[in-house]
């Protein structure tokens, strides 16, 4: 049995994995908190969408290949299956977004909770182990089969949290409380699950196909960096509660102010405003028959 080492690279691949699932964490919990305020079925759509990235592809998929980076197994290369690794990552997005999907469409009870808590979690699960079959390396894989379910536990509990904290939190400072609690329970399910691997290395140097670390790391930061970024655009650029608030106020003053009327001539009966213009640069002298009569 080959010697396992989690933390190849001491605290830090911990301490960034930890960070994108809290990251990942708030904006979910926003994206997640503008699907109660859609006024429509396709702006519902779109926040669920953004919110199953957030929480799927980023605090849960990239959380997960950040720690794995620190994963080493003595006298064996690591390499990694370039379409199990991105279908894992699909199975992230799609089971969180079908979780929302369960939450968010009428009013939640105990019933949808704890489905689309068990559907989450064991698609998060399924993300995870998933993830560790594309790796290559030269040996097999086995695992402990009561630390498997342990961490299949904690990802549906997880995942029930999660979701109801995405259809109730709604002030800043609980969402950032919330994401520090959703970090800790991402993380210790991944490293839960790891503990109940072991791998019986085989013996002679055989090849190890597929595709490196260092040549997924690129594409995967970019993947999230330009994710963030997009999230945080749209939910900078979409109008808040505030914002539709004072838009509607200051829609009604306009409503409800009257128009000024139109400015009307006094009477003049006897002609004084013409006689007051006399003299005036400009003002020509009447003839005999605009004056009137003594």
């Amino acid at each position: 049995m080959a010697e396992i080492n989690h933390f190849e690279y001491g605290w830090i691949t911990p301490a960034l994995s930890y960070a994108l699932s809290v990251l990942g964490s708030i904006l979910g919990l926003v994206c997640a908190g503008r699907i109660r305020t859609a006024r429509t079925g396709g702006q519902r759509a779109w926040w669920g969408l953004l919110s199953a990235w957030a929480l799927g592809g980023t605090a849960i998929w990239a959380m997960h290949f950040m720690a794995m980076l620190g994963f080493a197994v003595e006298n064996t290369r690591i390499r990694y299956d370039v379409p199990l690794t991105a279908a894992s990552t699909a199975i992230a997005v799609v089971a969180v977004g079908i979780g929302l999907a369960i939450v968010g469409t009428g009013r939640l009870n105990p019933v949808r909770l704890i489905a689309g808590g068990l559907f989450t979690g064991v698609g998060v699960a399924s993300m995870h182990y998933t993830g560790m079959a594309a790796m290559r390396l030269n040996g097999s894989l086995g695992y402990d089969t009561v630390r498997v379910v342990l961490s299949v536990v904690i990802a549906v509990v997880a995942a029930t949290v999660a979701l109801w904290l995405a259809m109730t939190v709604r002030r800043g400072v609980v969402i950032f409380a919330s994401a520090l609690v959703m970090g800790i329970a991402v993380n210790g399910m991944h490293f839960t699950g790891m503990s109940a691997l072991s791998v019986h290395r085989h013996e002679g140097t055989g090849e190890v196909t597929g595709t490196g670390v260092s040549t997924l790391l690129v594409p995967i930061v970019l993947a999230v960096i330009f994710g963030v970024v997009g999230l945080l655009y749209a939910l900078l650029a979409a109008p808040t509660d505030d914002d539709r608030a004072a838009t509607a106020y200051l829609d009604g003053r306009r409503l409800a102010a009257p128009e000024a009327p139109a400015p009307t001539a006094a009477p003049d009966p006897v002609g004084l405003r013409a006689r007051s213009t006399l003299g005036q640069p400009g003002t020509p002298f009447p003839s005999r028959r605009d004056t009137p009569p003594r």
